[in-house]
């Protein structure tokens, strides 16, 4: 039998055995209906079981912190029972799917939200993009700090929402550290410049981090948790004085958890911050290391054969080829992906691009 390890090779994810190393990374695609999984997406999902695991997109763990219109969340038995319908059609189809949990953070809006203010690490706006709102683009607003007496209430919504993804039959879960959300957002020094105990060191700004993995954790176990962290990219303003010392402090203080993965994007969406920060994950962190960010399939199966990642996240391939894995193992040609049908709603750029029969 050959040891040769790429793509294709299968992987024990923690408590999780995937049949490939090619995994669909969270991509945040606004087709929920009041914030609602629906049957479009179900079919989506199911579309795309070939991956050795879907991470299934950014979802709200509460209310109030909505960032894109429509995005679904896991905080009521609607969305409970919605996203039932997409687990049991990925099943169906013989996948895995892990949910991502989420916070947006100061990504959030008013005017998404009812009024509410969008809380962040410190009253620090986002200023490189505008939100889309039902009245077209507006900026962001400067968020509100939370108080040092509110972290409890949001670590707890974590946990909630993490029952909440167990009860609709997901088969773990990813905690979103990235891209500048809330959980980001206190990691950061570009954007936290607190004085409590969830400021200053690298220690203190990753303690809500760690509260939070802890709590979900509790709820699943380590083996079926998952982290995501960004700390080169500039997505949502953010920015890091030393991305590679967190990258190094983050590889060796993750371990004590034990997570099934731990999901790092390498690099910076608009090349403004630069840094090579997989090789000192690669050599400290002990658990099973995802690569993601623009890898194809050549860069990411010899990243995998020499032992340099586990697996590897693909994203806007997996959006245009729902058969992405069986093009890989056929050296097939790829689908184009439509960036103006990324967040629209519909079937449109979603559930019709073609598989290669």
């Amino acid at each position: 039998m050959s040891t040769t390890l790429n793509l294709h090779s299968e992987i024990q994810l923690g408590d999780i055995k995937l049949k490939n190393r090619a995994l669909m990374a969270p991509l945040t695609r606004a087709r929920a209906v009041n914030h609602v999984p629906t049957e479009l997406m179900a079919e989506y999902y199911a579309q795309r079981a070939g991956a050795g695991l879907i991470i299934a997109e950014a979802t709200m763990v509460m209310e109030g912190t909505s960032a894109f219109v429509n995005e679904p969340g896991i905080y009521n038995q609607a969305q409970i029972d919605g996203w039932q319908k997409v687990t049991d059609a990925v099943h169906g189809k013989g996948g895995k799917i892990f949910l991502q949990l989420w916070h947006g953070g100061r990504a959030s809006h008013p005017d998404l939200n009812g009024g509410r203010a969008a809380v962040a690490a410190s009253p620090i706006a986002i200023t490189d993009s505008e939100v889309h709102t039902p009245d077209g683009k507006k900026p962001y607003t400067v968020p509100r700090a939370l108080e040092t007496d509110e972290i409890p209430s949001i670590v707890a919504a974590f946990k909630q929402a993490a029952i909440n993804a167990k009860a609709a039959g997901f088969d773990g879960v990813e905690v979103h550290g990235a891209n500048g959300y809330l959980l980001d957002n206190f990691l950061r020094d570009g954007t936290n410049q607190r004085k409590d105990q969830y400021g200053g060191s690298i220690e203190n700004r990753a303690r809500l981090l760690f509260e939070v993995l802890e709590a979900v954790i509790e709820v699943w176990g380590s083996g079926k948790v998952g982290l995501r962290t960004s700390p080169l990219n500039s997505f949502n303003s953010m920015k890091d004085s030393d991305p590679v010392g967190l990258t190094t402090w983050l590889a060796e203080h993750l371990n004590q958890f034990d997570l099934a993965f731990w999901d790092l994007m390498r690099t910076d969406f608009f090349a403004q911050q630069s840094g090579e920060i997989m090789t000192p994950a690669r050599t400290l962190y002990k658990g099973n290391l995802i690569g993601n960010m623009g890898y194809n399939q050549d860069e990411a199966s010899t990243a995998i054969h020499q032992k340099h990642l586990d697996a590897v996240a693909f994203g806007v391939p997996f959006i245009a080829n729902p058969d992405l894995v069986e093009r890989f193992a056929a050296n097939a040609a790829l689908n184009e992906a439509d960036p103006n049908t990324f967040y629209m709603g519909g079937a449109e750029g979603y559930t019709d691009y073609p598989t290669m029969n």
